[in-house]
C-alpha cells in the first residue's frame, strides 16, 4: 500500500500549510482568534474558501472540488498542526457531508455553494444530552404538518451553533422504515437561523471553541431529500468525520512531539540538555512510535473510506479513532510532563493540544465506544489469523 502523496496532494498540503502557518504560526494569534465572538478568525475562513478548501469534498457540480478523504485528511492534519480553531470538521465534513449525501439538487445548490464560498456557515446538530454516541436521534422529534415539518427537542453540544446560518439537524421520524432497533428511523432536516421556535444559547468550550445548546419548539424545518430514514447516511457521515478528526489529531500529535523534542534538546539541567538523560529520551522515543503508528492507520483508513464498502469504512474509522484515542492521550500527557511546569500553563501550546485531542474524542466517540464496535464484529469474521 502506497502511503506517499502524489504531486497534487503535496501541492495542496504545501498551500494549506503556508496559509495556516502565516495565520497561526505564532500561538498568540490563535489565542486572539479564540477570544473573538466566533472563536475563530473569519478572515482565515474566507482565505480557506478562496483556496477551495471549504468545497474540497463536494462534487464540482455542487460548487466543490470533487476531492476524496485523503485530501480532506491533508487539510485536517494541517489544521491540527497549528491548532487552527476554524470549524472545518463540523461545518464542511459533518454538516456539508450530510447535505451532499442526502440533499436534492436544489438543496445542494442552495447550501453547499455558499458554504464552499465562505458566505454561509452550516452547523451539525446531532448530539443530544444523555443520548451517548449513536447515529440515531431520539430526544428531538419531527412531526409533519401538511407539506412541511416541525421539530421539537434539544441538541447539545452544537459546535458553532450560535452563529451558524443553517442548522443540519437529525430528528426521530414519526413514521418510517425501521432502523433495526425498533425505532421509526432518523431523518435529516435543515433549520434556518431565524426560524420561529428556535433558541440558541452559546458558551465557550474547553478547547478554545464555542458550542451552543439548541432547543426546538415547533420549529419549521425542511427535510433533506425525501424525508425518509437517513440513519445510514448519518452513519456514513460520522465515519467520514472520524477519519478526518483522526487526521486532525495526527497533526496535533506531530506538533506535540516536535515541541517536546525541541524542549528536550534546548532546556538545560545540571549543565546539560535534558535529552542527555536516557530515561527522558526513551519516553520521547515512545511518543515517536505512537505518532508513526497513528500516521499509518489514519492514511489507511482514508484509503478504505475512499474505496471500501460502508462496512469496511466503518471498521477502518473505528480502528483509526481507537488508535487516536489511546495514542493521543499518551502523547499529550507525556508532552505536558516532559515540559515540566510550563506544560500546564495557558500561555504554552502543549496543554491546548491535549485539550483539543480530548475534545475530538468526546465529539465522535471515545476508546470504549470504538473498542465495543470492533469487538462486536469479531464473531462475523470467518477466521482470525494467528500471530506468527
Amino acid at each position: 500500500m502506497d502511503f506517499e502523496y502524489d504531486d497534487e496532494q503535496q501541492a495542496l498540503r504545501d498551500a494549506v500549510r503556508g496559509l495556516l502557518t502565516k495565520a497561526y504560526g505564532d500561538f498568540e494569534k490563535r489565542r486572539t482568534a479564540t477570544r473573538g465572538e466566533r472563536a475563530y478568525d473569519p478572515d482565515v475562513w474566507r482565505q480557506l474558501a478562496e483556496m477551495g478548501v471549504l468545497g474540497l469534498p463536494f462534487a464540482e457540480a455542487d460548487g466543490g472540488m470533487g476531492a476524496g478523504p485523503l485530501e480532506v485528511g491533508i487539510v485536517a492534519e494541517e489544521l491540527g498542526r497549528v491548532l487552527a480553531p476554524e470549524p472545518f470538521l463540523t461545518a464542511v465534513v459533518l454538516a456539508g457531508g450530510a447535505v451532499a449525501a442526502a440533499g436534492t439538487d436544489a438543496q445542494r445548490a442552495a447550501l453547499l455553494e455558499p458554504l464552499a464560498a465562505g458566505e454561509s456557515l452550516l452547523a451539525w446538530a446531532h448530539d443530544e444530552p444523555g443520548h451517548g454516541y449513536t447515529s440515531s436521534a431520539s430526544a428531538t422529534k419531527a412531526s409533519q404538518e401538511g407539506d412541511g415539518w416541525m421539530l421539537t427537542g434539544t441538541k447539545e453540544p452544537v459546535v458553532s451553533g450560535e452563529h451558524a446560518d443553517v442548522l443540519v439537524v437529525t430528528a426521530a421520524l414519526p413514521d418510517g422504515p425501521s432502523t433495526g432497533s425498533g425505532g421509526a428511523g432518523t431523518g435529516l432536516f435543515t433549520v434556518a437561523a431565524d426560524a420561529a421556535g428556535l433558541t440558541r444559547t452559546g458558551y465557550p468550550t474547553h478547547d478554545g471553541g464555542r458550542a451552543a445548546l439548541i432547543t426546538f419548539d415547533g420549529t419549521p424545518a425542511e427535510a433533506l431529500g425525501e424525508g425518509a430514514d437517513a440513519t445510514a447516511v448519518v452513519e456514513r457521515v460520522l465515519d467520514q468525520a472520524r477519519v478526518a478528526a483522526a487526521a486532525e489529531a495526527l497533526g496535533l500529535i506531530s506538533e506535540a512531539l516536535s515541541a517536546t523534542r525541541d524542549y528536550l534538546t534546548s532546556r538545560k539541567q545540571f549543565g546539560v540538555t535534558l535529552n542527555t538523560f536516557q530515561a527522558l529520551t526513551f519516553r520521547a522515543s515512545d511518543m515517536y512510535v505512537d505518532l508513526e503508528l497513528t500516521r499509518s492507520l489514519v492514511l489507511w483508513a482514508a484509503m478504505v473510506l475512499d474505496a471500501g464498502s460502508p462496512e469496511e469504512a466503518s471498521v477502518a474509522a473505528s480502528r483509526a479513532a481507537l488508535q487516536v484515542a489511546t495514542a493521543g492521550k499518551r502523547v499529550g500527557q507525556e508532552a505536558i510532563q516532559l515540559h515540566g511546569g510550563i506544560g500546564v500553563t495557558a500561555e504554552y501550546s502543549v496543554g491546548h493540544r491535549l485539550s483539543r485531542l480530548r475534545a475530538l474524542e468526546a465529539q465522535l466517540g471515545d476508546a470504549r465506544l470504538h473498542t465495543a464496535r470492533l469487538a462486536g464484529r469479531v464473531a462475523s469474521y470467518g477466521e482470525v489469523d494467528p500471530l506468527p
